[in-house]
C-alpha cells in the first residue's frame, strides 16, 4: 500500500474551516455499516457531506463507490481530479476534488480512507479528526468469513494488518463490539462535533 496524496493546499495554507473526518480501521472492523447508519443520520443535514469514493472496483451493498476502470483512474489523477488517492489490496481508491469546496463552505466532510494518508491530510486540511474503528480480532474473522467478498482477498493477510498504527494516531476509538446502533450514535456525534459520553453498549 502506498500513500500518494494529491496536492490540495491553498495557496494561503491548509484548506478549512470545515472539518474532514477520517474513518480508518481494518477490514471488518463494521466500518460502511457505521458510515452507512450516520449518513442515514444526516440525511437532511446540509452541513455534513459523505462523499462516494472514486475506487477500481464494481460498487456493492457494502459500498456505493463510483466504478472506474485502472485506465480511467489513471487519467482522472492524471488531470488532477482528486483531492487524495492511494492503493491497496489491488485497487486504486480516492476522494474526489469537490470535498475542498464542500471543506471551505464549512460543512463536515466525512471519508473512509487509509491510514496512509492520514499524515498528508492533516498537513493539507486546517481541522482533520481521525476515528479509528476497531473490533476484537476473531470478530474481524467471523465478519470478513461472512462478507465472503472475492475482492477482500486473503483473510488472514487481511487481519495479519494491524490496527495499532491507525489507534495510535486516532482522535478517538471506537470497538465496534456491540449494538450496531450504539456505536454508530458514537460516531454521528463525532462527526457533529457533539461531547460523547460513554453508555453500556446494548449487546
Amino acid at each position: 500500500m502506498s500513500e500518494t496524496a494529491a496536492p490540495a493546499k491553498d495557496a494561503a495554507g491548509a484548506i478549512g474551516p470545515g472539518r474532514l473526518v477520517l474513518v480508518v480501521g481494518p477490514s471488518g472492523a463494521g466500518k460502511d455499516t457505521l458510515l452507512r447508519l450516520a449518513r442515514a443520520a444526516c440525511s437532511d443535514d446540509r452541513d455534513v457531506v459523505f462523499p462516494r469514493r472514486v475506487v477500481t472496483r464494481a460498487a456493492s451493498a457494502d459500498e456505493d463507490n463510483i466504478a472506474v476502470s485502472p485506465d480511467e483512474f489513471a487519467r482522472a489523477r492524471e488531470h488532477g481530479d482528486f483531492a487524495v488517492h492511494w492503493d491497496a489490496h489491488g485497487h486504486f481508491y480516492a476522494l474526489p476534488l469537490e470535498i475542498n469546496d464542500d471543506i471551505r463552505a464549512g460543512r463536515a466532510v466525512v471519508v473512509n480512507v487509509s491510514r496512509t494518508v492520514i499524515a498528508a491530510l492533516r498537513e493539507r486540511y486546517a481541522n482533520v479528526v481521525v476515528v479509528a474503528i476497531t473490533a476484537p480480532p476473531d470478530m474481524l474473522a467471523q465478519r470478513l468469513a461472512a462478507r465472503a467478498r472475492h475482492s477482500d482477498g486473503n483473510i488472514a493477510d487481511r487481519l495479519a494488518r494491524s490496527v495499532d498504527d491507525a489507534s495510535a494516531i486516532a482522535d478517538v476509538t471506537i470497538l465496534n463490539a456491540g449494538s450496531a446502533d450504539y456505536h454508530s450514535r458514537h460516531l454521528l456525534r463525532v462527526i457533529k462535533n457533539e461531547c460523547w459520553h460513554e453508555e453500556r453498549p446494548v449487546q
